[in-house]
């Protein structure tokens, strides 16, 4: 027989239990909620670089009044359509102070691509600033040209590009202001690495690495010169100290001047380069690593780099210089 305390008990425990199940039921829901809330959060903050005010397009243009900005030293060869894109960018980046047109073609630069590079450098200057242009005529065909050394140059720092990729503005005058902090070592976008041939038993032969090493090792040991600051001192030295048969063996093969350069600045600093992140914008794909066996004569140029300066000198590192402000998670 059920008496009237156990009934009452059973209707207690059952409308405690119905509590229970209630509250954890809106426990779950707010959890859902919250996650849901991080997730979108967390979503929009990769999605849009300038969310909570961090983005990379708000980094601030330069005291011009109290620092140098950059030369920009392109190299060009019969790709007009690039080199007006290139220009155009460019000019439009607050730190640029002057751009030196390296031009190895056997014809000089026509009236109308002056006329118009002119045009395009005065239309982008903004807030009365003037952009230097000038034409560095070459009268033989050679990669060195590219690292010949500028007279009286108006800045300190060179960065160094090739007419058919980009970067954001935001990007290079973040890595203009790494180089500032280092000016003695190359700053920039693409790295290499040097591999040792470990089937070699001497260990003296080495191996050029591309990408792919350096993206699974997160290890590099050179900035190549197509998109990265240096001093201008690093073209002086180019021109007048590096070795007379590296030189020519660099215009014989037609590469690895790039290379050189890294080889040249390792040696005087005993240190490594500094990567710096920012997305490259290829606008061309006809370029020499474009070419077959790039990879292998690029081997052949480390060791015959190795054997001119007498040692390696190239220092491995894994140091990344990242803009935290355009940066979610670091």
């Amino acid at each position: 027989m059920v008496t009237r305390t156990s009934l009452m008990s059973r209707r207690t425990a059952q409308k405690f239990r119905q509590t229970a199940i209630s509250a954890a039921s809106s426990f779950k829901i707010k959890l859902l909620l919250l996650c849901c809330f991080i997730f979108t959060l967390t979503f929009l903050a990769t999605r849009t670089p300038s969310f909570l005010g961090c983005g990379q397009r708000s980094v601030p243009a330069l005291d011009r009044t109290s620092r140098k900005g950059y030369t920009l030293l392109i190299n060009t060869w019969k790709r007009y359509d690039l080199l007006k894109q290139s220009i155009s960018h460019y000019t439009s980046c607050p730190g640029l102070d002057s751009i030196h047109i390296v031009w190895s073609e056997p014809d000089p630069p026509s009236d109308s691509l002056v006329k118009y590079l002119n045009q395009v450098v005065k239309s982008n200057a903004k807030n009365g600033r003037y952009i230097e242009l000038t034409f560095d005529i070459n009268k033989e065909d050679s990669l060195n040209n590219r690292f010949k050394e500028i007279k009286n140059p108006i800045t300190d720092a060179v960065f160094s590009i090739d007419d058919d990729i980009i970067f954001h503005c935001s990007s290079v005058e973040f890595a203009f202001s790494v180089w500032q902090s280092a000016p003695d070592s190359m700053v920039g976008f693409v790295p290499r690495i040097h591999l040792i041939n470990q089937s070699k038993e001497n260990g003296n032969s080495y191996t050029y690495g591309g990408w792919w090493p350096v993206w699974w090792t997160g290890t590099y040991s050179m900035i190549l010169s197509k998109a990265s600051f240096f001093h201008t001192k690093y073209l002086r030295m180019y021109t007048n100290e590096m070795p007379v048969s590296l030189l020519e063996y660099v215009k014989r093969n037609r590469n690895c001047e790039d290379i050189a350069m890294a080889f040249m600045v390792a040696n005087a600093t005993n240190a490594p380069p500094i990567w710096a992140k920012g997305k490259i914008n290829e606008i061309g794909s006809t370029g020499i690593s474009s070419l077959g066996g790039h990879s292998n004569k690029r081997t052949e140029c480390v060791n015959r780099f190795v054997s001119e300066f007498g040692r390696m000198p190239l220092v491995p590192t894994n140091v990344k210089a990242v803009d935290s402000r355009g940066t979610w998670f670091w």
